[in-house]
């Protein structure tokens, strides 16, 4: 973590941090996407129990690396259920092309 005196330090910091961010997410996307591809059923596009997993999971690390539960817990659920959302895009394209 860089020392920032300025806001403009403060900006380019998380200007910078932004952009890895979106680099992960499109690189998470692309699992989306494969899933998408590889379920058989679009029954189990949405699965509860691995929404769970998951958010459990971040909200532990989230909290080992100072993130708060207030904050990491509706960030990914949010992204989850746009990530559901572009799965069942996914999948259904896949169906119109089969």
């Amino acid at each position: 973590m860089v020392k920032c005196h300025t806001m403009q330090e403060v900006r380019r910091e998380i200007d910078r941090i932004d952009r890895a961010l979106v680099k992960l997410l499109a690189e998470r996307l692309t699992y989306i996407e494969q899933a998408g591809v590889i379920k058989g059923d679009r029954n189990t596009v949405r699965d509860e129990d691995r929404i769970e997993d998951v958010v459990e999971k971040v909200v532990r690390e989230g909290e080992a690396q100072g993130l708060p539960r207030s904050m990491a817990e509706p960030l990914w659920r949010m992204l989850i259920e746009k990530s559901i959302d572009h799965e069942f895009t996914v999948f259904d394209a896949k169906k119109r092309t089969a």
